[in-house]
């Protein structure tokens, strides 16, 4: 009798396999990343500068809202008020974990969000040091600094705005028993992957004068490569100080993911 033991990779569907190796290969560009961020000390401390600067305001509203969460599980949750004991703090446990899901989702994107614009000279500089290493920018862009700024932030903007639109069914999902503490962590992380990956790759995309649609549709080409870099990025910056350490090795990481995404060389000639 076959079970799913006796299936071998070589028997899943081609598309299948390609989607999955190519998610691989997207989650190891942030390894390359880390290693391209270690090799320049200097380059490091810069980018972590920024980081600790908006990780600071960033985790102590987390902090709070981990303080406050039974409060507005109990708001959330009215209904329950007169129920016994056990069947109120079942639901309201599920409302509290729906909160901090939500809390993570929007602190990751609006943290990375507001540390691209403080640190906007250093990650930029990060950006372009990569690309001279594996062969510069054709067709690059000159674009004054506060233009570039300002088209920075608005996409950002509109990138939070769009965490924000998809974070509200995926709290609302979250009330759901056992699903909303299993599919719906999995969506989120999905979701966040993405678009952490548009979201970082703003730098490489703007040298050559593309904005956010772009992006957009260039990452879109590659989806599972683009969704296998976003989602290891999200979840390294879940962990406590990840997000702060690995950032400037992020924007290394989505230069490399840019670069392939345009078709360029990401190997050393």
């Amino acid at each position: 009798m076959t079970t799913l033991l006796d299936v071998h990779a070589s028997e899943l569907p081609s598309t299948a396999v390609g989607a999955g190796r190519r998610f691989v290969g997207g989650a190891t560009l942030l390894l390359r990343g880390i290693g391209l961020y270690v090799r320049s000390p200097g380059l490091m401390l810069l980018g972590v500068v920024p980081a600790l600067i908006s990780g600071a305001i960033f985790a102590t509203a987390y902090a709070l809202l981990v303080f406050f969460v039974g409060d507005l599980a109990a708001a959330a949750t009215p209904f329950a008020d007169d129920w016994a004991a056990t069947p109120r703090s079942v639901v309201r446990v599920i409302a509290a974990l729906a909160f901090l899901g939500l809390g993570g989702l929007l602190t990751v994107l609006t943290f990375t969000a507001v540390t691209l614009v403080i640190g906007d000279p250093f990650y930029e500089k990060i950006s372009e040091r990569v690309e001279r290493r594996y062969g510069g920018t054709p067709d690059e862009v000159e674009v004054p600094f506060w233009p570039s700024l300002r088209r920075s932030a608005a996409d950002s903007l509109r990138l939070v705005a769009l965490a924000a639109l998809f974070g509200v069914p995926l709290f609302a999902a979250g009330f759901i028993p056992v699903v909303g503490q299993t599919v719906v962590p999995v969506i989120g992380a999905l979701v966040g992957g993405w678009l952490l990956a548009v979201e970082l790759t703003g730098a490489p995309f703007s040298r050559r004068g593309k904005r956010l649609p772009h992006r957009r549709a260039a990452l879109k080409v590659d989806r599972p490569t683009s969704l296998g870099f976003g989602v290891a990025v999200f979840v390294c910056f879940l962990i406590p100080l990840g997000a702060v350490l690995l950032m400037p090795a992020a924007v290394a990481g989505a230069t490399l993911l840019a670069r392939r995404s345009l078709g360029q060389p990401i190997t050393e000639g």
